[in-house]
Protein backbone atom coordinates (compact mmCIF):
# COMPACT_ATOMS: atom_id res chain seq x y z
CA UNK A 1 0.00 0.00 0.00
CA UNK A 2 1.68 3.28 -1.21
CA UNK A 3 2.37 5.56 1.53
CA UNK A 4 -0.74 8.50 1.97
CA UNK A 5 -0.03 11.99 3.07
CA UNK A 6 -1.04 12.99 6.44
CA UNK A 7 -2.58 15.92 7.47
CA UNK A 8 -2.03 17.72 10.64
CA UNK A 9 -5.53 18.06 12.42
CA UNK A 10 -6.90 21.30 12.96
CA UNK A 11 -7.09 22.70 16.38
CA UNK A 12 -10.59 22.93 16.30
CA UNK A 13 -11.59 19.95 15.35
CA UNK A 14 -8.66 17.89 17.52
CA UNK A 15 -11.51 19.73 20.45
CA UNK A 16 -14.18 18.67 18.79
CA UNK A 17 -12.78 15.18 19.03
CA UNK A 18 -12.38 15.35 22.65
CA UNK A 19 -16.29 16.76 23.28
CA UNK A 20 -17.57 13.55 20.74
CA UNK A 21 -15.47 11.40 22.89
CA UNK A 22 -16.97 12.48 26.20
CA UNK A 23 -20.73 12.51 24.62
CA UNK A 24 -20.50 9.14 23.04
CA UNK A 25 -19.02 7.63 26.58
CA UNK A 26 -21.72 9.33 28.48
CA UNK A 27 -19.78 11.84 30.22
CA UNK A 28 -22.61 14.61 28.92
CA UNK A 29 -25.66 12.84 28.54
CA UNK A 30 -28.34 13.87 25.96
CA UNK A 31 -30.30 16.72 27.27
CA UNK A 32 -27.61 18.10 29.47
CA UNK A 33 -26.04 21.75 29.36
CA UNK A 34 -22.15 21.79 28.34
CA UNK A 35 -19.82 24.35 30.08
CA UNK A 36 -20.07 27.94 28.89
CA UNK A 37 -17.94 28.70 25.85
CA UNK A 38 -15.27 30.87 27.83
CA UNK A 39 -15.33 28.15 30.59
CA UNK A 40 -13.97 25.14 27.54
CA UNK A 41 -11.91 27.64 26.35
CA UNK A 42 -10.26 28.46 29.87
CA UNK A 43 -10.18 25.00 30.65
CA UNK A 44 -8.51 23.67 27.60
CA UNK A 45 -5.76 26.44 27.32
CA UNK A 46 -7.48 27.75 24.12
CA UNK A 47 -8.77 30.74 22.16
CA UNK A 48 -12.54 31.08 22.42
CA UNK A 49 -12.75 31.40 18.68
CA UNK A 50 -11.50 27.91 18.69
CA UNK A 51 -13.94 26.45 20.88
CA UNK A 52 -16.63 28.08 19.00
CA UNK A 53 -15.69 26.18 15.67
CA UNK A 54 -15.72 23.01 17.72
CA UNK A 55 -18.94 23.85 18.66
CA UNK A 56 -20.34 24.77 15.52
CA UNK A 57 -18.70 21.55 14.19
CA UNK A 58 -20.59 19.50 16.82
CA UNK A 59 -23.94 21.68 15.77
CA UNK A 60 -23.86 20.29 12.55
CA UNK A 61 -22.86 16.79 13.36
CA UNK A 62 -26.24 16.75 15.15
CA UNK A 63 -24.47 16.32 18.42
CA UNK A 64 -25.37 19.40 19.97
CA UNK A 65 -27.71 22.52 19.93
CA UNK A 66 -26.93 25.84 20.89
CA UNK A 67 -29.79 27.82 22.21
CA UNK A 68 -29.13 31.51 21.99
CA UNK A 69 -29.35 33.09 25.57
CA UNK A 70 -29.35 29.91 27.02
CA UNK A 71 -26.66 27.54 26.29
CA UNK A 72 -25.04 24.27 24.66
CA UNK A 73 -26.98 21.24 25.07
CA UNK A 74 -26.34 17.69 24.24
CA UNK A 75 -29.32 16.20 21.79
CA UNK A 76 -30.35 12.91 20.47
CA UNK A 77 -28.10 12.35 17.28
CA UNK A 78 -30.44 12.27 13.93
CA UNK A 79 -29.09 10.55 11.16
CA UNK A 80 -29.91 13.37 8.46
CA UNK A 81 -28.10 16.04 10.79
CA UNK A 82 -24.26 14.06 10.60
CA UNK A 83 -21.27 15.25 8.83
CA UNK A 84 -18.29 13.42 8.66
CA UNK A 85 -16.24 13.77 11.80
CA UNK A 86 -13.04 13.94 9.60
CA UNK A 87 -14.58 16.03 7.05
CA UNK A 88 -11.31 18.51 5.84
CA UNK A 89 -13.46 21.69 6.59
CA UNK A 90 -11.80 25.50 7.38
CA UNK A 91 -13.16 27.04 10.35
CA UNK A 92 -15.33 30.19 9.77
CA UNK A 93 -12.93 32.43 11.88
CA UNK A 94 -10.23 30.52 10.45
CA UNK A 95 -11.14 31.67 6.61
CA UNK A 96 -11.28 35.44 7.80
CA UNK A 97 -8.28 35.34 9.11
CA UNK A 98 -6.97 33.99 5.99
CA UNK A 99 -8.75 36.79 3.68
CA UNK A 100 -7.98 39.69 5.99
CA UNK A 101 -4.43 38.87 5.47
CA UNK A 102 -5.13 38.22 1.53
CA UNK A 103 -7.64 40.91 0.77
CA UNK A 104 -6.06 44.05 2.81
CA UNK A 105 -2.98 43.63 0.43
CA UNK A 106 -5.80 43.73 -3.10
CA UNK A 107 -7.07 47.10 -1.45
CA UNK A 108 -4.02 48.85 -1.25
CA UNK A 109 -3.33 47.75 -4.70
CA UNK A 110 -6.93 48.94 -5.80
CA UNK A 111 -6.67 52.17 -4.48
CA UNK A 112 -3.56 53.07 -6.38
CA UNK A 113 -5.02 51.50 -9.70
CA UNK A 114 -8.69 52.49 -9.45
CA UNK A 115 -9.88 54.26 -12.04
CA UNK A 116 -13.61 56.35 -12.22
CA UNK A 117 -15.51 53.37 -13.80
CA UNK A 118 -14.30 51.46 -11.16
CA UNK A 119 -16.11 53.32 -7.79
CA UNK A 120 -18.82 53.73 -10.02
CA UNK A 121 -18.85 49.98 -10.00
CA UNK A 122 -18.49 49.78 -6.31
CA UNK A 123 -21.09 52.72 -5.82
CA UNK A 124 -23.59 50.31 -7.50
CA UNK A 125 -23.12 47.49 -5.68
CA UNK A 126 -23.27 49.63 -2.69
CA UNK A 127 -26.66 51.33 -3.82
CA UNK A 128 -28.01 47.89 -4.50
CA UNK A 129 -27.47 46.76 -1.19
CA UNK A 130 -30.15 49.46 0.20
CA UNK A 131 -33.02 47.68 -2.18
CA UNK A 132 -31.84 43.50 -0.69
CA UNK A 133 -33.62 42.09 2.28
CA UNK A 134 -32.79 38.56 2.17
CA UNK A 135 -29.74 37.03 3.76
CA UNK A 136 -28.60 35.31 0.39
CA UNK A 137 -28.97 38.35 -1.75
CA UNK A 138 -26.99 40.35 0.68
CA UNK A 139 -24.49 37.67 0.69
CA UNK A 140 -24.16 37.64 -3.35
CA UNK A 141 -24.14 41.46 -3.40
CA UNK A 142 -21.22 41.25 -0.25
CA UNK A 143 -19.05 38.58 -2.42
CA UNK A 144 -19.36 41.24 -5.75
CA UNK A 145 -18.10 44.51 -3.85
CA UNK A 146 -14.92 42.28 -2.40
CA UNK A 147 -14.55 40.57 -6.13
CA UNK A 148 -14.62 44.31 -7.70
CA UNK A 149 -12.25 45.34 -5.61
CA UNK A 150 -9.86 42.25 -6.66
CA UNK A 151 -10.76 43.41 -10.29
CA UNK A 152 -9.12 46.80 -10.12
CA UNK A 153 -6.18 45.16 -10.25
CA UNK A 154 -7.27 43.36 -13.92
CA UNK A 155 -5.23 40.20 -12.64
CA UNK A 156 -8.11 37.33 -13.74
CA UNK A 157 -5.94 35.02 -10.99
CA UNK A 158 -6.38 37.44 -7.89
CA UNK A 159 -10.14 37.75 -8.84
CA UNK A 160 -10.74 33.63 -8.74
CA UNK A 161 -8.44 33.58 -5.67
CA UNK A 162 -10.45 36.24 -3.86
CA UNK A 163 -14.33 34.99 -5.13
CA UNK A 164 -12.68 31.37 -3.91
CA UNK A 165 -11.97 32.11 -0.53
CA UNK A 166 -15.15 33.93 -0.19
CA UNK A 167 -17.19 30.98 -1.52
CA UNK A 168 -15.56 28.97 1.26
CA UNK A 169 -17.79 30.42 3.67
CA UNK A 170 -20.46 28.31 1.62
CA UNK A 171 -20.23 25.05 4.19
CA UNK A 172 -21.98 23.75 6.60
CA UNK A 173 -20.14 25.24 9.41
CA UNK A 174 -19.90 28.79 8.35
CA UNK A 175 -23.73 28.43 7.44
CA UNK A 176 -24.69 27.32 10.99
CA UNK A 177 -22.46 30.13 12.42
CA UNK A 178 -24.00 32.53 10.23
CA UNK A 179 -27.75 31.64 11.34
CA UNK A 180 -26.89 32.43 14.96
CA UNK A 181 -24.78 35.81 14.20
CA UNK A 182 -25.98 37.32 11.27
CA UNK A 183 -28.75 39.74 11.47
CA UNK A 184 -30.12 43.23 10.31
CA UNK A 185 -28.08 44.84 12.88
CA UNK A 186 -24.59 43.08 11.52
CA UNK A 187 -25.49 43.44 8.00
CA UNK A 188 -25.66 47.15 8.78
CA UNK A 189 -22.22 47.13 10.19
CA UNK A 190 -20.59 45.92 7.23
CA UNK A 191 -22.36 47.67 4.77
CA UNK A 192 -21.00 50.92 6.62
CA UNK A 193 -17.76 49.37 6.46
CA UNK A 194 -17.66 48.60 3.05
CA UNK A 195 -18.94 52.48 2.54
CA UNK A 196 -14.79 53.00 4.31
CA UNK A 197 -13.78 50.75 2.01
CA UNK A 198 -14.85 52.16 -0.67
CA UNK A 199 -14.13 55.75 0.20
CA UNK A 200 -10.38 54.91 1.01
CA UNK A 201 -10.14 53.42 -2.81
CA UNK A 202 -11.73 56.64 -4.02
CA UNK A 203 -9.36 58.81 -2.14
CA UNK A 204 -6.12 56.81 -4.23
CA UNK A 205 -5.28 56.53 -0.37
CA UNK A 206 -3.23 52.87 -0.47
CA UNK A 207 -2.55 52.71 3.31
CA UNK A 208 -6.03 53.80 4.31
CA UNK A 209 -7.16 51.27 1.93
CA UNK A 210 -5.52 48.62 3.37
CA UNK A 211 -6.69 49.64 7.14
CA UNK A 212 -10.35 50.10 6.19
CA UNK A 213 -9.87 46.44 4.58
CA UNK A 214 -8.23 44.99 7.49
CA UNK A 215 -10.85 46.19 10.01
CA UNK A 216 -13.85 44.94 8.10
CA UNK A 217 -12.23 41.82 7.81
CA UNK A 218 -11.33 41.77 11.82
CA UNK A 219 -14.35 43.22 12.47
CA UNK A 220 -16.80 40.55 10.89
CA UNK A 221 -14.09 37.88 12.82
CA UNK A 222 -15.29 39.59 16.03
CA UNK A 223 -19.25 39.32 15.50
CA UNK A 224 -18.56 35.72 14.66
CA UNK A 225 -16.13 35.40 17.87
CA UNK A 226 -19.21 37.10 20.18
CA UNK A 227 -20.68 34.82 22.16
CA UNK A 228 -24.23 33.27 21.92
CA UNK A 229 -25.67 35.35 25.00
CA UNK A 230 -24.66 32.66 27.38
CA UNK A 231 -26.64 33.03 30.68
CA UNK A 232 -24.41 34.62 33.43
CA UNK A 233 -21.24 32.23 34.63
CA UNK A 234 -22.71 31.46 37.95
CA UNK A 235 -26.03 30.25 36.84
CA UNK A 236 -24.07 28.37 33.62
CA UNK A 237 -22.46 24.90 34.53
CA UNK A 238 -18.82 25.38 35.37
CA UNK A 239 -17.45 21.90 36.19
CA UNK A 240 -15.29 20.35 33.22
CA UNK A 241 -13.53 17.72 35.30
CA UNK A 242 -13.84 15.29 32.57
CA UNK A 243 -12.15 17.33 29.88
CA UNK A 244 -8.42 17.35 29.76
CA UNK A 245 -5.95 19.34 27.75
CA UNK A 246 -4.93 16.69 25.69
CA UNK A 247 -4.59 19.39 22.60
CA UNK A 248 -1.34 19.47 19.80
CA UNK A 249 -0.84 22.45 18.83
Amino acid sequence: MPLEAIEPRRLYRQIADQLRHLIDHGEYAVGSRLPAERVLADRLGVSRPTVREALIALEVEGRLKIRVGSGIYVVEQQPAAVVPGNAAIEGPLELLRARAFVESAVAEEAAVRARTEDIERLDEILVEVDHRHSGDELIALDRRFHAAIAAILDNAVLVRFVGQLFDQRINPYFEQLARHIENASTWKETHLEHVVIRDAIAARDPLAARAAMRNHLQQAHGRFSRDFGEPPLAAAETDLRPVRARVVA
